[in-house]
């Protein structure tokens, strides 16, 4: 049997352990409760030529999902609890109903829709004050001229993956490229992007083709290809615009001159790949694969830190009051471990998160950019996507 004074001594030490807990995670706080719904619209893809790569069903849902169990284990300690309601739009169903219905009793949404949703869902009464994240739209306006106050962006902006591959190219001296562009809409749309980002960081598009076949190349494209390019002039990279995965494939080692390809195939710039290993990012791979059974996507890594930011100003103000978590998450105080080396923020202006962009093919990382040479007066992460001086947003108030 223990003597008074070791029960004494125990009891001190019991006492003094407890004062080190709580000055490390401060007082014991009140219980807080988190409602959140990822509110995704369908949308029939196009007829492509190959069906090797088939969209997953849970995309993005999947990263909410590992997202969430990460910021349960966290939560767990503090009295936070977290909630997560999935709901799926048919394709032509109404978004903007759904959305209504779902802000009944989430004020946190992360929306998987086109541009034009998103603003539907961000222009209704009831999403006035409630924090919502894109999760899909890449689309330069979302971030420009038709920005919204209550709407953040943690899918790459598209011109932030095009700056991320001109830094690479430029870094290697491979200023001279020719360009394949697609024949829809969302091709062009790129390919204006790419054109942008070569002329902000110095690479020449010496030429560019639209593709016009409309036939099956899968089974001619070593005869046809190398024709179909034979009249580009000498070039560096052949950058080729297919933002719907849909013949980008068949012109790779297909072409006249034995170039790399760039773009939506071979060398691209994205937010997240399935090759990066580094800075722990190998971890939340081994997370996602074994929760999801297949590899991480863009929009996984995206839906994965938009909730992730929402669990780490939690976790820092103590509430769920989304115009208080808004004005934290946008404060110099902000900083999400993204696993790319480097604390992930969000831009003021227009809601934008910043975050190293890697260039990887379809093995390995080749560049994580930005890189060392490109220089900003703020942040260099700036040198990717719309700089401050750049966009036209103005409901961030500046």
């Amino acid at each position: 049997m223990p003597t008074v004074s070791k029960v004494r001594i125990r009891r001190k030490i019991s006492a003094s352990l407890l004062i080190a807990l709580v000055g490390v995670f401060g007082p014991a706080r009140a219980e807080t409760t988190v409602a959140m719904t990822y509110l995704r619209q369908e949308v029939q893809a196009p007829p492509v030529l190959s069906n090797l790569d088939p969209i997953p069903e849970d995309l993005g849902i999947a990263g909410a999902k590992v997202a969430l169990a990460d910021t349960e284990t966290t939560g767990g300690f503090l009295g936070h609890h977290y909630t997560l309601k999935v709901i799926s739009v048919a394709p032509g169903g109404d978004l903007a109903a759904s959305a209504k219905a779902a802000l009944v009793t989430s004020s946190v949404l992360f929306i998987d829709a086109p541009a034009e949703g998103l603003l539907n869902v961000a222009d209704l009464p009831e999403a006035g004050g409630a924090l919502l994240f894109n999760v899909a739209s890449g689309e330069r306006r979302l971030r420009d001229a038709d920005c919204r106050a209550n709407l953040f962006h943690t899918i790459p902006e598209d011109a932030m993956r095009a700056d991320a591959l001109m830094q690479m190219l430029r870094a290697r001296r491979w200023t001279r490229t020719a360009m394949i562009v697609g024949p829809r809409q969302q091709d062009e749309a790129y390919a204006a992007t790419l054109r942008a980002a070569a002329a902000k960081f110095g690479v020449e598009i010496l030429a560019d083709k639209l593709w016009t076949f409309d036939t099956d190349v899968r089974r001619a494209a070593g005869k046809e290809v190398p024709l179909f390019t034979q009249d580009l002039p000498d070039h560096d990279v052949l950058l080729v615009a297919d933002e719907a995965d849909d013949f980008a494939r068949y012109v790779a080692d297909n072409t006249w001159l034995a170039r790399p390809v760039a773009g939506s195939e071979g060398l691209r710039g994205e937010g997240w790949a399935p090759v990066l290993e580094q800075w722990g990012a190998v971890q939340l791979q081994n997370r996602f694969e074994s929760a999801a059974k297949r590899e991480m996507r863009p929009r996984d890594y995206a839906a994965w830190a938009a909730l992730r930011s929402v669990g780490e100003a939690v976790t820092r103000i103590n509430s769920a009051d989304p115009t208080k978590l808004r004005a934290y998450i946008l404060s110099d105080a902000f900083a999400l471990d993204g696993f790319k080396g480097r604390s992930l923020t969000y831009r003021r202006w227009n809601g934008q998160l910043r975050q190293p962009m890697p260039v990887v093919n379809g093995r390995a990382l080749v560049e994580l950019t930005p890189l060392d040479d490109y220089l900003h007066q703020e942040n260099e992460m700036d040198t990717l996507g719309l700089d401050r001086a750049e966009s036209t947003c103005k409901a961030f108030g500046g």
